[in-house]
Protein backbone atom coordinates (compact mmCIF):
# COMPACT_ATOMS: atom_id res chain seq x y z
CA UNK A 1 0.00 0.00 0.00
CA UNK A 2 1.27 3.35 -1.08
CA UNK A 3 1.22 6.03 2.61
CA UNK A 4 1.42 9.24 1.94
CA UNK A 5 1.23 12.54 4.84
CA UNK A 6 -0.74 15.45 5.05
CA UNK A 7 0.60 18.75 5.36
CA UNK A 8 -0.52 18.68 8.75
CA UNK A 9 0.61 15.44 9.70
CA UNK A 10 4.44 16.62 8.71
CA UNK A 11 4.01 19.56 10.88
CA UNK A 12 3.30 17.34 13.56
CA UNK A 13 6.51 15.61 12.82
CA UNK A 14 8.49 18.50 12.88
CA UNK A 15 6.92 19.81 16.01
CA UNK A 16 7.35 16.22 17.58
CA UNK A 17 11.33 16.91 16.91
CA UNK A 18 11.94 20.33 18.26
CA UNK A 19 10.15 19.22 21.17
CA UNK A 20 12.64 16.14 21.87
CA UNK A 21 15.36 17.85 20.00
CA UNK A 22 15.30 20.63 22.99
CA UNK A 23 15.13 18.01 25.52
CA UNK A 24 18.40 16.48 24.75
CA UNK A 25 20.00 17.17 21.63
CA UNK A 26 19.58 13.97 19.05
CA UNK A 27 16.29 12.78 20.33
CA UNK A 28 14.69 14.57 17.74
CA UNK A 29 16.36 12.51 15.14
CA UNK A 30 15.43 9.28 17.20
CA UNK A 31 11.86 10.59 17.39
CA UNK A 32 11.49 11.30 13.60
CA UNK A 33 13.34 8.03 12.53
CA UNK A 34 10.81 6.20 14.95
CA UNK A 35 7.44 8.05 13.25
CA UNK A 36 9.23 7.13 9.71
CA UNK A 37 9.37 3.32 10.70
CA UNK A 38 6.07 3.49 12.21
CA UNK A 39 4.62 5.09 9.09
CA UNK A 40 6.59 2.97 6.89
CA UNK A 41 4.75 0.04 8.66
CA UNK A 42 1.55 1.13 7.72
CA UNK A 43 2.50 -0.05 3.98
CA UNK A 44 1.84 -3.37 5.41
CA UNK A 45 -0.48 -2.89 7.69
CA UNK A 46 -2.68 -0.24 6.68
CA UNK A 47 -6.38 -0.47 7.70
CA UNK A 48 -5.53 -3.11 10.04
CA UNK A 49 -6.10 -0.77 12.89
CA UNK A 50 -9.04 0.39 15.15
CA UNK A 51 -10.90 3.14 14.10
CA UNK A 52 -11.64 6.59 16.24
CA UNK A 53 -12.86 9.98 15.46
CA UNK A 54 -13.43 8.57 12.32
CA UNK A 55 -9.79 7.44 11.16
CA UNK A 56 -7.76 4.25 12.09
CA UNK A 57 -5.11 5.19 14.79
CA UNK A 58 -1.95 3.54 15.67
CA UNK A 59 -0.27 3.51 18.77
CA UNK A 60 3.45 4.51 17.82
CA UNK A 61 5.92 1.80 19.77
CA UNK A 62 8.95 3.84 20.83
CA UNK A 63 7.37 7.43 21.57
CA UNK A 64 3.82 7.86 23.05
CA UNK A 65 2.30 9.04 19.91
CA UNK A 66 -0.26 7.81 17.93
CA UNK A 67 -0.91 8.31 14.09
CA UNK A 68 -4.50 8.51 12.83
CA UNK A 69 -5.08 7.44 8.78
CA UNK A 70 -7.52 7.21 6.15
CA UNK A 71 -8.25 4.67 3.61
CA UNK A 72 -8.46 6.82 0.06
CA UNK A 73 -8.73 3.51 -1.65
CA UNK A 74 -7.39 -0.35 -1.72
CA UNK A 75 -3.49 0.79 -2.52
CA UNK A 76 -3.78 4.17 -0.79
CA UNK A 77 -3.54 5.74 2.74
CA UNK A 78 -3.30 9.26 3.59
CA UNK A 79 -1.59 10.23 7.42
CA UNK A 80 -3.86 12.61 8.62
CA UNK A 81 -2.31 13.44 11.99
CA UNK A 82 0.88 12.74 14.37
CA UNK A 83 -0.41 13.02 18.39
CA UNK A 84 1.25 12.77 22.05
CA UNK A 85 -1.61 10.46 23.28
CA UNK A 86 -1.57 12.38 26.38
CA UNK A 87 -3.80 14.92 24.09
CA UNK A 88 -7.21 15.11 25.64
CA UNK A 89 -10.28 14.00 23.94
CA UNK A 90 -11.40 16.83 23.15
CA UNK A 91 -8.49 18.55 21.37
CA UNK A 92 -7.93 15.50 19.35
CA UNK A 93 -11.56 15.74 18.15
CA UNK A 94 -11.36 19.30 17.27
CA UNK A 95 -8.26 18.87 15.33
CA UNK A 96 -9.71 15.82 13.51
CA UNK A 97 -12.59 17.00 13.13
CA UNK A 98 -15.06 13.90 14.71
CA UNK A 99 -16.53 11.99 12.09
CA UNK A 100 -18.34 8.85 12.68
CA UNK A 101 -16.41 5.63 13.18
Amino acid sequence: MKVQISDEAELDLVDGFWFYENQDEGLGSTFRNSMKRDIRSLEIHGGSHSVKYGYHRVVCGKFPFCLFYRLESASLLTVIAIFHQRRGEKWIAKRLGKRSG
